[in-house]
């Protein structure tokens, strides 16, 4: 078979509750996920995973900040907060899988890619800051931290509480792509991109400088598909499909849509800003820049979704 599929982990499907914070919970969680990724390169597809960072990197600035008001330790910027979580969920996601892979005696190499991401430094977003993470806090607990830290940005999440909200620019470029495809090429399963990618910026004579910043990682998944000319773009979320009309009693779940059908919804502000919505224009960039369908669903029915038996599939 042999296709390209690209695979987008959510950061949040890590942390299934406040109970399941601990570095040992999001191990269990990565391991469970692993198995239906094994499921498709089982079956013989070229996998690349990518995944979130939004509650891990929250957890990070948490502890830098603690730190800092406790024993002076220097706080860690945002940008390193991302490039820290880059590398411990892959290693939890890259541990699991050549573990699976390995049960069921499947020789293939895993490997995770420390990926940066150029962003335009002049992007919008570092004026209105969107992107949430860390954890969710009732409106009486949001209102004590912003007491507590003026600088602060809270935003209700999707009925599911507040949240901390930090600059996210959209993605231009995936600065390790070359030494991804090189890896593809030589038959490793890949994780990259990992929390969207380390923001930076390219100045004079081409030289890097990090950001403080946190990419959506739907919209990095999706540049990096592009860029690799991935077959499917896969992105797990919370529910088996995507609905229309959700929680009304004209709910309707969505199996196949065309690109024209999903732009119409995004019209009739069928998708919530804070959840589906990035995903539904991360899917339309990837099917726009060449991509042939993209697939959204949860992480238990990857196996089913991949063989057009679950999911929500958008086709050009």
């Amino acid at each position: 078979m042999n296709k390209l599929v690209i695979v987008a982990i959510g950061g949040n499907s890590l942390v299934k509750d406040s109970g399941s914070e601990s570095i040992q919970s999001q191990q269990e969680a990565v391991a469970q996920t692993v198995e239906h990724i094994a499921d498709m390169i089982q079956e013989g597809y070229k996998v690349v995973v990518t995944h979130g960072n939004g509650p891990q990197v929250g957890f990070t600035l948490q502890r830098s900040e603690i730190a800092n008001e406790v024993s002076g330790m220097p706080a860690i910027p945002l940008v390193n907060c991302v490039a820290d979580t880059q590398g411990g969920i892959g290693y939890l996601i890259q541990q699991a899988l050549i573990n699976e892979l390995t049960k069921r005696q499947i020789n293939k190499k895993v490997v995770s890619v420390i990926t940066q991401v150029e962003i335009n430094e002049h992007d919008p977003n570092f004026i209105n800051p969107t992107k949430p993470v860390g954890s969710f806090f009732t409106k009486e607990q949001a209102e004590a931290m912003l007491v507590e830290h003026p600088d602060w940005k809270m935003v209700e999440d999707s009925g599911r509480g507040y949240r901390r909200v930090v600059p996210s620019p959209k993605p231009i470029d995936i600065v390790e792509k070359e030494a991804i495809k090189s890896l593809i090429d030589n038959d490793y399963v890949v994780i990259a991109v990992g929390g969207g990618g380390i923001p930076v910026v390219k100045k004079e004579n081409n030289v890097y400088e990090g950001v403080d910043a946190v990419i959506d990682k739907d919209f990095a998944t999706s540049l990096l598909a592009a860029q690799v000319n991935a077959d499917s773009l896969i992105i797990t979320t919370g529910v088996p499909r995507v609905f229309i009309n959700f929680g009304k009693p004209e709910q309707q779940a969505l199996e196949e849509i065309t690109v024209e059908e999903t732009k119409q919804h995004v019209q009739d502000n069928q998708f919530p800003p804070g959840s589906m919505l990035p995903k539904i224009e991360a899917s339309l960039s990837f099917l726009e820049n060449g991509g042939h369908r993209v697939i959204i669903t949860n992480p238990e029915s990857l196996k089913e979704a991949i063989n057009n038996q679950a999911g929500t599939h958008i086709i050009n």
